[in-house]
């Protein structure tokens, strides 16, 4: 097989196709719960703790003596609302995954119509005759 056709069974297989999928609206969804957390979640718990901005806490390691140069810091703020971000995407991966196997437990405890027994086999068929004639003997 050549190593082109080999590629194309690659590249159209669904499961790859599903899994492309999967990661764009993961990405979209990761830039909506990063604007929730950021917009929503964080600036009435800075103002429920006293007018604190987030993103500005940081802790100066070395303060920069060269004009338009960053200080070194440690920006824990921004880590803060880095953990809130995954632990409210977590919580809604959570809620999906729930909702999902419930879903599934629901199908799965419909009574399904009972199965027709099988057929006889041959041979079935064949064992139920000899043991009809042996016994009117």
């Amino acid at each position: 097989m050549s190593f082109v056709k080999e590629f194309k069974e690659f590249i159209s297989r669904g499961n790859l196709i599903d899994l492309a999928t999967a990661v764009v609206i993961g990405g979209a969804f990761g830039k909506v719960s990063t604007s929730m957390v950021n917009d929503i979640v964080m600036p009435p718990l800075g103002l429920l703790l006293g007018k604190v901005n987030f993103s500005e806490l940081k802790i100066v390691l070395l303060k920069s003596e060269v004009a338009g140069t960053p200080d070194v810091s440690l920006n824990y703020g921004s880590f803060l609302q880095n953990c809130f971000d995954f632990v409210v995407v977590a919580l809604v991966i959570f809620m999906v995954i729930k909702a999902y196997n419930r879903l599934r437990r629901n199908e799965e405890a419909a009574p399904e119509a009972p199965a027709a027994p099988p057929a006889p086999t041959k041979e079935e068929i064949l064992l139920t005759e000899i043991r009809d004639l042996l016994a009117k003997k």
